[in-house]
């Protein structure tokens, strides 16, 4: 894996030596020597992660990162302090100024490749997301996530340790501002628990006596339901090798034995923050998708999702020899709706047309808003005698139940115009079934309108 590495401090001989190993392991290298610089050097070469000195002159580290992670353009870079810092408050410090880690000078080579690897894994997924969520909002379908700078929420977080000291201390730690703590002491339940829950986080202890945690771990990040919940683990000061196999593995962060509750309930907000973050960049990628497919007006399919299907049953039904019966309907003298009543009764009547097409259709069958006042229902493995007395009871269900609007008369009655057309195999195409259920609509309201009219055979 490779990545653009920012690397900050004020000491040129530590900057090149960070420089020399991380160019070794053929990452990328841009080098700051001061606060100012650093912020520069991020607009100009969008790093991947940021090493950040802590102790510098004019601007230190602490305020530097909090100014990358107050601007949304680059609140998702991790950010790792590199100091000879070691003291709980320090790191927490860090921590509430927005940093993702901490690294002691002298510098573990192990250790730092370890951890940029692991962040620089979890910032590529983020970007990803990023990227699609950024299309969505600049076709208009989705609002962007709000900034990761946003005060965590509470969360639902479940602690597996097998030492009921510790459960009990961690559950305690845990509790306050309303997080809802759980704990679970063998594999079995973790496993059933995870699978059962809709967790925020989970703290697994790699220290416990009975099962192996690295292997828990493992399970857990092949499980569905916890693909993308972060995991912080519990690990001994000093057992690196745990720790790289974790951060391997895919676990979010750690905290070292004795854990300092500070530190603890700081790794706790960062992570719930970022889950928060992440779930809304998620929900945002599958609205834009869902929105790209389904008319916003009426909740129904748009027409370019039905042009997609289309062809793909018509090729499926050229294989297996079952009809496809194409509805296509017209609400009649429309535009006199929106001449005397206004597009937003107009808009209510196509809301309250679409409701009823919905419930007159079964659940194979696809209803979408084909453009203005005309719909379409594709209806698969359905001939045209049983989709013509479909469309005739819609009709007449039209014809005599008004539609409700929210202005005088408070109702409106309306009728419609219904093309019908089936496949004909072998050879038919979806542009030719559509031109003949068109030209069976274009019959029906020549006719009189309010009818139903099929396709010749």
């Amino acid at each position: 894996m490779t990545a653009r590495v920012l690397v900050v401090d004020d000491i040129l001989s530590n900057v090149k030596l960070l420089e020399a190993k991380l160019s070794a392991e053929y990452f990328e290298v841009v080098t700051a020597f001061n606060g100012m610089e650093a912020l520069g050097k991020i607009e100009e070469h969008t790093p991947d992660i940021v090493l950040l000195d802590v102790m510098m002159p004019g601007m230190d580290g602490f305020e530097v990162c909090r100014r990358i992670k107050s601007n949304p353009k680059t609140a998702h870079i991790p950010v790792v302090m590199v100091t000879a810092l070691d003291q709980p408050s320090d790191r927490v410090a860090g921590l509430d100024a927005g940093a993702d880690d901490f690294l002691t000078k002298p510098v573990d080579d192990s250790a730092l490749f370890a951890r940029v690897r692991s962040l620089v894994r979890l910032k590529m997924m983020t970007d990803e997301l990023r990227m699609r969520e950024t299309t969505g909002h600049s076709m208009g379908l989705v609002d962007p996530a709000e900034s990761m700078s946003e005060p965590a929420p509470a969360g639902r977080i479940l602690i597996i340790e097998d030492r009921p000291e510790s459960l009990a201390w961690f559950q305690a730690a845990l509790e306050v501002g309303a997080n809802e703590v759980s704990g679970v002491d063998s594999f079995e339940e973790a496993m059933v628990r995870v699978r059962g829950g809709d967790y925020d986080l989970i703290v697994v202890s790699l220290g416990l006596r009975t099962f192996d945690g690295l292997r828990l771990c493992s399970q857990l990040r092949s499980l569905p339901e916890a693909r993308h919940v972060p995991i912080l683990v519990v690990v001994s000061d000093g057992d690196r090798r745990k720790l790289s196999q974790a951060l391997e593995m895919g676990v979010n962060d750690y905290l070292t034995r004795p854990v300092d509750k500070n530190e603890l309930t700081a790794r706790v907000r960062t992570q719930l923050r970022r889950k928060r973050y992440q779930d809304r960049l998620r929900h945002n990628v599958q609205l834009s998708l869902e929105m790209a497919i389904t008319d916003q007006l009426t909740g129904l399919h748009n027409r370019r999702y039905m042009s997609r299907h289309l062809d793909t049953l018509i090729a499926g039904a050229a294989k297996t020899g079952k009809p496809i019966a194409f509805l296509i309907f017209d609400i009649d003298h429309f535009k006199k709706v929106n001449d005397t009543y206004g597009h937003d009764i107009g808009d209510e009547v196509l809301r309250e047309f679409a409701s009823r097409i919905a419930a007159n259709v079964r659940g194979i069958d696809l209803a979408c808003r084909y453009g203005g006042e005309e719909f379409v229902v594709v209806m698969p493995d359905t001939d045209v005698e049983f989709a013509y007395s479909v469309a005739e009871r819609l009709r007449k269900s039209v014809e005599t139940t008004p539609f409700d609007i929210s202005r005088a008369p408070h109702h409106l009655n309306v009728t419609i115009s219904i093309g019908i057309a089936g496949s004909k195999m072998p050879g038919d195409t979806a542009s030719a079934l559509l031109h003949r259920a068109d030209q069976a609509l274009y019959r029906a309201k020549h006719d009189g309108r309010n009818r139903v009219v099929a396709a010749a055979a």
